[in-house]
């Protein structure tokens, strides 16, 4: 069983990554999931790395998604996007040799219309395996020797599928591991992700970690994915917004334990109210509500009384209608159907 992963000189114990996702996980989300344990690499939002450009020159500080990173328990991965080699280099060796960040990672998988048409960033950049080893290897030149990683997708559509070309590109400019989200640009997060194809992966590298990612909703499907395909690791992402304790669940199974039992509706909803302290702290109350609707929407997915919850949760506007709300409607004394 598969137990660790050395992404350059850092351990992740146990192999399982919780995916950068923009817009969830900030520095409250991350702390949740620290409190909860089990994911053994963490990562932030995905920085602009041309915003940090912009933002230092006029002595605007730093984007907000990096609040936090430099007092955070490590390991902490911090994802980064352009297509300019030079702003790219300018943030990653600013992560790495001042925030001590322990892994720099580089999305090339991000198929959002912002990033991938209107910047030809993310996973506009598959369509160039050379480009994307030009802009790993300035990255790892520039964060040594902090290790450089790669997130991609299988390609842009079924018809040029070409992760091995990328994969191939990443370790030869100096990537220190690289994560498959095994769905093309095209299907955005539609259809099933291949895990086959994200296979194919592992025996076009010569030594780099092959990280896989892409409809894990269970600790038992992840412990699945780990021992029949040739991966390294794995990598959670929606399934840890609905679920977060699911981290801690395929940890103690990859552990050879029984999994705790899936909290009861009561410890669902304590854990929802221990989320939204932590985003309050973070964010204040008015930021803090809205960005917590988003969060209370994935807590009620498959749960009793779900869509009557997230149609009056998606509304409130303060803090004293979110807590009424989670009351009244976050449903704790019918059983599950």
């Amino acid at each position: 069983m598969k137990t660790s992963l050395r992404i350059g000189d850092v351990v992740v114990s146990p192999p399982v990554l919780s995916a950068p996702m923009a817009g969830y996980t900030n520095y409250a989300y991350r702390e949740l999931l620290r409190r909860l344990g089990g994911a053994g690499l963490i990562a932030t939002e995905m920085v602009s790395a041309r915003a940090f450009v912009h933002m230092g020159a006029r002595g605007l500080g730093e984007p907000e998604r990096l609040w936090g990173v430099q007092d955070e328990p490590r390991p902490l991965a911090v994802q980064i996007w352009d297509n300019c080699p030079e702003t790219l280099e300018e943030l990653a060796a600013k992560l790495a040799h001042d925030f001590k960040a322990s892994v720099v990672d580089l999305n090339f998988g991000c198929p959002a219309p912002a990033i991938a048409k209107r910047s030809a960033s993310g996973s506009y950049l598959l369509r160039d395996p050379e480009k994307v080893g030009e802009l790993v290897g300035r990255v790892a030149k520039a964060c040594a020797p902090t290790p450089a990683t790669a997130k991609i997708r299988l390609g842009l559509t079924a018809d040029t599928i070409n992760a091995v070309d990328v994969a191939q590109a990443v370790e030869g400019a100096g990537g220190a591991a690289i994560t498959v989200h095994g769905r093309t640009a095209r299907q955005m997060y539609s259809g099933v992700a291949d895990w086959d194809e994200i296979a194919k992966v592992k025996s076009a590298l010569r030594a780099i970690p092959l990280i896989g990612n892409g409809d894990i909703k269970t600790a038992a499907q992840a412990v699945e994915r780990l021992e029949k395909y040739p991966v390294d690791g794995i990598m959670i992402g929606r399934a840890g917004l609905d679920r977060p304790w699911l981290f801690r669940e395929i940890a103690q199974l990859l552990r050879g334990e029984t999994p705790d039992p899936e909290p009861t509706l009561l410890e669902q909803r304590n854990l929802l109210l221990e989320h939204f302290q932590l985003v309050l702290k973070r964010f204040g109350t008015e930021l803090g509500v809205t960005l917590m609707r988003r969060f209370a929407v994935c807590y009620s997915k498959g749960r009793p009384g779900g869509r009557n919850f997230r149609d009056k949760i998606s509304r409130v506007s303060s803090e004293r209608e979110f807590l009424d709300v989670v009351a009244n409607e976050f449903v704790v004394d019918l059983p599950e159907t």
